[in-house]
Formats: structure tokens, C-alpha cells, sequence
């Protein structure tokens, strides 16, 4: 299956790409539920869990989809998957771990994209559901496109959306103003 991302020629310019903002979205990959004493906070990811986030890496690495800035929630399987993703993008590009994006509602996600410094152009989230996909659908304008729909059935563990949006600040961010040009899940790369 062909999963790059499908951009209008106009899109495919340089200005364009200049005068827009980039968010990927990565929800944690698969979490293990062995021990179930241990505290929500501090799930590891299970194996399955570690090999679909090396494949996300691998993904982005493949297609040049390397963030300028990564925003990853302090919960220990969120820390986990920014680590394999890194091995394979390199660590090189700055990322946060931020506890108040554990379990953040799409509200909470929406204004920290918001206070995002402007020298970086594409931002990745790393968190957990139901706030990443909330966060989705509260940006994107709905064309109804299969891809949109594809999100809406279900934002797994380890799956990845792309949002494009206009304008060249992150403060000016607005809700149902992006594209989703991407959505893959850890199947669609095996």
C-alpha cells in the first residue's frame, strides 16, 4: 500500500510550504497492561508496541517528514516511542517532555501549539487518545476525503496524522483551517 502523502501541485511549491505550519500527531504506540499494579504514568510499551514505533520512525525518516520541534507527554510509553522514533530521525531536533500533555484534552493541546516559538516550522505531538484525535478533527476543515474518514473510525496506538496549515505564525492558529494530507497506522507500514 502506497501511504505518501498525496499534495496538490499548488502545495508542492516552496512558497507555499514557507507560508505554512506542519503538525504531525503520534499517538503513543502499543502499551503492555503486564503488570497492572504500575501506575497509568509509567505503562512501558509492549513489543508490539516497540516495533510499531520503530516503523513510524522509519516512516518519517523515508518520506523527509522530520519535525522541527517534538512536544511528548511525560508518561513513560509516550517517552518510549519519542525514543525509538529519535533512533532513526536522530535526536538532533529539540523535543519537550511536558507533563502537562499527559492525557491533555484537545483544548490544552490546541493552546500549546499556540505558544509554539516561530523558528519552528512543523511541530510532532506525542500523546495519548481521545485528545490527539479531538485535536484532529478540531483542526482540520472536513472535505470528506477517505482519509479523514480513515482517522475518524479509529486513531490507533502508534498512528500518525499530518496536518498542514496556513500562515506563518503559531499563535495565529485557528480551528478547521488544516489539511490532513496523512494518516498512517503501524499496519499500513509492515
Amino acid at each position: 500500500m502506497d501511504v505518501r502523502p498525496v499534495l496538490s501541485s499548488a502545495a508542492d511549491s516552496a512558497r507555499d510550504w514557507i507560508l505554512m505550519k506542519t503538525i504531525f500527531l503520534l499517538r503513543h504506540a502499543k502499551s503492555s497492561w503486564d503488570d497492572t499494579s504500575r501506575d497509568d504514568h509509567d505503562r512501558p510499551l509492549n513489543q508490539r508496541g516497540e516495533r510499531a514505533a520503530a516503523l513510524v520512525g522509519r516512516f518519517l525518516q523515508q518520506e523527509g517528514l522530520i519535525p522541527d520541534l517534538i512536544l511528548c507527554s511525560s508518561a513513560k510509553r509516550t517517552r518510549e516511542t519519542l525514543t525509538l522514533v529519535q533512533a532513526v530521525l536522530g535526536d538532533d531536533h529539540p523535543a519537550l517532555i511536558e507533563p502537562d500533555l499527559y492525557l491533555a484534552a484537545a483544548d490544552v493541546l490546541f493552546d500549546r501549539l499556540r505558544k509554539v516559538g516561530e523558528d519552528a516550522a512543523s511541530v510532532m505531538l506525542i500523546g495519548h487518545n481521545p485528545g490527539l484525535e479531538d485535536l484532529a478533527t478540531t483542526l482540520i476543515a472536513p472535505k470528506a476525503t477517505a482519509l479523514e474518514d480513515k482517522l475518524a473510525a479509529k486513531f490507533p496506538t502508534g498512528g500518525l496524522a499530518v496536518i498542514r496549515l496556513p500562515g506563518t505564525r503559531w499563535r495565529d492558529l485557528k480551528r478547521r483551517s488544516g489539511s490532513l494530507e496523512l494518516f498512517v497506522v503501524p499496519r499500513d507500514l509492515v
